[in-house]
């Protein structure tokens, strides 16, 4: 019993030093005490078990003895076994920052370095921009007008767009742009959401493209002459990167430009030849300046000794000659101005690369580097504009669709959707709002830009399929009352663009964070590269203190023993310390994938996606909470927090789950089971009392619908397209009293005593009017309220021909 007894002391003791990761003395310490005490109370074979445990420890955790024998050894072993990491991962992994994603990489993330950044809200002109100008330009735009109609924007739009300067919120005030935070570019991008057409206009100059290229690499002159221009309209840019055979692998671009001397003007100018065909590039069709990306060579030597100069970034006038642009795709659902550009044989002297000709094989650096901000802003926000927006319309259809004499709101098949789509949008906006907040506080999140890219498009696309299907024939009959129809069709655009959503959840999230993110994977890349054994040795030990530092607290918090100190209230608490037991689940997990795949871990990448699903799920969690603590909650925000937390724990459990389920090495994979999930999996999805609370909170006039769509267009008035969620929030500010006539008259009906043809709502109002059960103002009130409604629920229909592009190929299929 005594034996029992002290192996239990020792493991407790041992457990809470590497818990703490206090080092390699404290452990030897209290393995040296229990063993003095084992060797003269209980068993000599314990005694001697700890003493051995003790000296391995000490050889291993005490830099004096290990760095002549033991790390040496170790890093010849490193060498062999290390992934190499290309130039262009190299790149990649050197873009962006780390922050609140590295905490959560170390298994015991600091709640401090999240909170500390509030989130400040918008200056004051930043606001009234999003109150006026937005709400102008989102009123212009109605969905069938621009994709059916027009295939366009109207010329008024365009013009206002121009005039406000909406195309220069990345250009600096001093260039003649806005000079917008990165919260009040997510801002307007959320706002216009409520139209696709119109935010992927907006979003893509203030994106990856040439504005940004310019602002962070461009010359002075080029900045002095294009970025005015690009700020107030006179220039429409795009930017060719994609092409046929260069997708998501953008490294791999087969245009080429070769330096050469050319005859100008009567003058031989140094430039380059270039040749190329690029495809899916948003504002081609109009654009008056073409970013394009090509791949730079000099055989001739004219520029020094570098042959192949690697991607270049060059910025082209649309009357270039040789270069073909103005035709167009036909983007699914929204046709937004895209299409192709080639060039053949193309002349452009040197001062068109951006940067100079100092910038000469830069443009992969330049890329990345940008694409860490834009990733996060453009996409995402519009996500989050279109969820905000479905709420809006969901939730007040739901309410005033009435089936079987009851709203469809109040059957549980259709609140399990809008739960859905009310957690997703709380979600989303927390993660849109908060990582913007990050950037304007210096942040470049590289790992964070992949995860709300990949995740919250696919959000956006559950979002809107949940919306159609409560919408039911509201929604798939298009026409220009058809308000979802054509944003859900276009849903599949967001999944494919900046690095297709496949790739970047298999490959990226976790590819990308697994060396940027930990705390040493990139110190031991980098001491093997140098041949620096010092170093190797301080990130070699140190990360083998952390992978038993998350065993322990991963394996004790699974437990319930010595849970996590959170900053959070009695609401959330137990929300954030499984979020830090399944962080140093992730973090062990990740060393032990690393570990045993080594270099084919790359090629694995159903077990990266998984890593992935844990990472992002904490990130979005961690969203969420920062969300909480740092605003007023309202009235229904409590649950509608708990049952996004608790959506997002389950995944993460889930994906930890099926990360075991499919380690290739399985005496790792049990080890890890019975270390993270000792008991088994604990995290329900939400349950179905919460899915109730939170569909009747969004389909009924309540402060958290409210705030949930706060940052989208709810305006309507005089002269403006129509706007359906101002038309819903009409109705169901109203809807309390309608439901209670609708019983009344029902209930007369039911009675007999109003006639059996009164089928019709229509009729059986005027019914009650005329059998003294309504009062002149209760009949006035619901010939209103019901008037509005069959607006709501009405489709469009066609003459017969409207929709053949050809006439002449109609059959007549009842001639006379």
């Amino acid at each position: 019993m005594m034996t029992l007894i002290l192996f239990l002391v020792a493991l407790a003791g041992l457990l809470f030093v590497l818990r703490r990761e206090s080092g390699a003395k404290p452990a030897i310490g209290v393995m040296v005490v229990v063993g003095v005490l084992s060797l003269f109370m209980a068993s000599g074979w314990l005694a001697l078990l700890l003493f051995i445990g003790a000296a391995l420890t000490a050889v291993a955790g005490l830099p004096q003895f290990r760095i002549n024998w033991l790390t040496p050894r170790v890093f010849a072993m490193f060498k062999k076994v290390a992934p190499k990491v290309s130039e262009t991962e190299k790149v990649a992994l050197e873009a962006g920052t780390v922050g609140w994603d590295g905490e959560l990489f170390t298994g015991r993330p600091d709640w401090h370095n999240l909170l500390i950044n509030r989130h400040t809200g918008l200056s004051d002109a930043e606001q009234s921009f999003v109150d006026n100008q937005c709400t102008q330009a989102i009123s212009m735009c109605n969905a069938w007008d621009v994709a059916v109609e027009r295939a366009d924007l109207p010329k008024e739009l365009w013009d206002l767009l121009k005039k406000e300067k909406f195309f220069g919120m990345i250009i600096p005030e001093e260039y003649g742009g806005l000079g917008f935070s990165a919260k009040a570019q997510t801002a307007v991008l959320q706002k216009l959401s409520a139209n696709e057409m119109l935010m992927v206009t907006v979003g893509v100059p203030n994106s990856l493209g040439p504005g940004e290229l310019l602002v962070k690499y461009g010359t002075e002159e080029q900045k002095k002459y294009y970025l005015p221009r690009l700020a107030d309209g006179r220039e429409i840019p795009c930017f060719g990167l994609t092409g046929p055979r260069a997708g998501s692998d953008a490294t791999s671009l087969p245009d080429t430009g070769i330096v050469c001397k050319q005859e100008v003007d009567g003058k031989e100018v140094l430039g380059i030849r270039l040749n190329f065909e690029k495809r899916w590039i948003t504002l081609a069709p109009v654009a008056t300046v073409v970013g394009l990306a090509f791949r730079m060579f000099d055989p001739d030597g004219l520029l020094g000794d570098t042959e192949d100069y690697g991607i270049t970034c060059a910025l082209i006038p649309r009357d270039t000659d040789g270069m073909e642009i103005g035709r167009r795709h036909c983007p699914i659902g929204t046709p937004f101005m895209n299409g192709p550009i080639k060039g053949k044989d193309v002349f452009i002297p040197m001062d068109y690369l951006i940067g100079g000709q100092e910038m000469a094989g830069q443009g992969w650096r330049m890329l990345v580097e940008c694409l860490s901000v834009g990733r996060c802003i453009t996409l995402p926000s519009g996500a989050a504009g279109g969820a905000a927006y479905a709420v809006g319309t969901a939730g007040g259809f739901t309410r005033v669709r009435r089936q079987f004499n009851t709203p469809v709101a109040e059957m549980e098949g259709v609140q399990a959707p809008l739960a859905r789509i009310a957690a997703k949008t709380y979600i989303t906006l927390a993660a849109v709002n908060h990582t913007a907040n990050m950037i304007d506080k210096g942040e470049k999140p590289a790992v964070p830009s992949a995860i709300l890219k990949y995740h919250l498009t696919e959000f956006s696309r559950d979002i809107l399929t949940d919306a159609m299907d409560v919408h039911g024939g509201k929604a798939v009959t298009l026409g220009p009352r058809n308000y979802l129809g054509i944003g859900y069709s276009g849903s599949a655009v967001s999944i494919t663009v900046e690095g297709a959503n496949i790739m970047t959840r298999s490959l990226m999230i976790f590819g990308q964070g697994a060396i940027r993110c930990h705390p040493y994977v990139l110190k031991e890349l980098a001491a093997k590269d140098n041949d620096d054994l010092k170093a190797f040795d301080e990130a070699f030990f140190g990360h083998a203190g952390l992978i038993f530092g998350n065993a322990a607290r991963a394996f004790t918090q699974a437990l319930s023993i010595g849970k996590a100190d959170v900053p959070f209230d009695s609401a959330s608490r137990n929300y954030a310390q499984a979020l830090a037991r399944f962080s140093s689940a992730f973090g062990l997990c990740a060393d032990a994938a690393m570990a045993t795949l080594g270099g084919e871990l790359k090629m694995r990448e159903l077990i990266s996606a998984r890593l992935g699903d844990m990472l992002s799920n904490l990130y979005l969690a961690s969203m969420v909470l920062k969300n909480w603590h740092e605003t007023q909650p309202v009235e229904g925000e409590k649950e509608l927090m708990q049952y996004s937390l608790a959506f997002l724990l389950h995944r993460t459990e889930q994906a930890l789950d099926e990360f075991l389920q499919n380690l290739p090495n399985r005496p790792v994979a049990m080890v890890l089971r019975v270390i993270t999930l000792p008991l088994g999996r604990h995290w329900d999805a939400p349950h179905d009392d919460l899915a109730r609370k939170l569909a009747r909170s969004i389909s009924t006039d309540t402060p958290i619908r409210t705030k949930l769509m706060a940052g989208a267009w709810t305006t309507d008035g005089e002269g403006i397209v129509e706007n359906p969620v101002a038309r819903y929030n009409g109705l169901l500010k109203d809807n309390d009293k309608a439901e209670q006539l609708y019983r009344k008259a029902n209930k007369a009906y039911a009675k007999g005593e109003l006639p059996m043809t009164a089928l019709h709502p229509e009729e059986r109002f005027e019914a009650a009017l005329s059998a003294g059960i309504f009062s002149k103002e209760e009949a006035d009130f619901m010939r209103q309220y019901e008037q509005v409604v069959l607006e709501m629920l009405t489709v469009d229909d066609f003459p017969f021909d409207e929709f053949a592009r050809n006439k002449d190929s109609l059959i007549d299929h009842n001639p006379a």
